[in-house]
């Protein structure tokens, strides 16, 4: 399901744009969305800062009483919100400032249907590839994006888990392990070495009977009994083929 935010001060507006989405919807099969309203960009933007709401795609005027939709993509980028944008503008004014804010697309009012069709093709298929890439988290009270291969492990830590990324980086983390493997465990490459450790195979040099020896020098020992398991994961993965990123 595809999150959908439309974002105008004017009704009529948003009523065009969420046509355009259901008639897209019903002709492009499989592609499941769901659309929320905000009649303005403070009204996103609040909602976005006090719900956690992060949308897969913004569609957004420019013009709008109280803020400027790109002052508003600032703001949401500044929260760390990586979702794509669309602008549906009746000016060309603000080309520059879209881009320089990620914007994808910068259409002009009244937008055809052709065109915001091709644009949400190139969205839904960098969408569908990105959802294979990123792990979403809350990091420091910021919205972030953790590149899939980049995790090495986490490790459980009392009522935290730590999570160490590929250049160094450690993320504390106020979950669960039960709900970071629940988020992780529909990809081969993520394995739990006992109750402890979640570990990414794609940083696994060996393993053996006591231990997995990561690629940061990381050694994982395994509690008994653990290593048959481990052992196929480690050689079904490798050996089956690897699904690319």
């Amino acid at each position: 399901m595809y999150q959908i935010a439309l974002c105008d001060d004017r009704t009529d507006e948003l009523d065009k744009a969420e046509y355009l989405l259901r008639c897209y919807q019903k002709e492009r099969s499989g592609c499941m969305v769901s659309i929320r309203r905000f009649l303005g960009a403070d009204e996103l933007l609040l909602t976005a800062r006090e719900h956690e709401y992060v949308p897969d795609l913004v569609l957004m005027d420019i013009f709008m009483p109280g803020k400027l939709g790109v002052d508003a993509a600032r703001e949401l980028r500044e929260m760390g919100v990586g979702c794509r944008i669309v602008f549906l503008t009746v000016s060309k004014d603000y080309a520059l400032e879209a881009f320089r804010v990620d914007a994808v697309q910068y259409l002009l009012k009244p937008v055809a249907k052709d065109d915001l069709f091709q644009v949400l093709d190139r969205v839904w298929k960098k969408a569908e590839e990105d959802r294979k890439k990123y792990l979403l988290l809350r990091i420091d009270s910021r919205l972030c994006r953790i590149p899939l291969p980049d995790i090495v492990y986490i490790e459980a830590q009392k009522k935290c888990q730590c999570m160490y990324l590929s250049d160094g980086t450690q993320h504390l983390l106020r979950l669960t392990m039960a709900k970071l493997f629940g988020m992780l465990c529909g990809y081969e490459e993520f394995v739990k070495a006992g109750v402890s450790y979640i570990v990414n195979l794609r940083h696994v040099e060996s393993i053996s009977v006591q231990k997995m020896q990561l690629d940061s020098g990381k050694k994982i020992y395994l509690p008994r009994g653990a290593y048959p398991a481990l052992k196929e994961q480690y050689f079904h993965y490798y050996c089956a083929g690897e699904e690319e990123f």
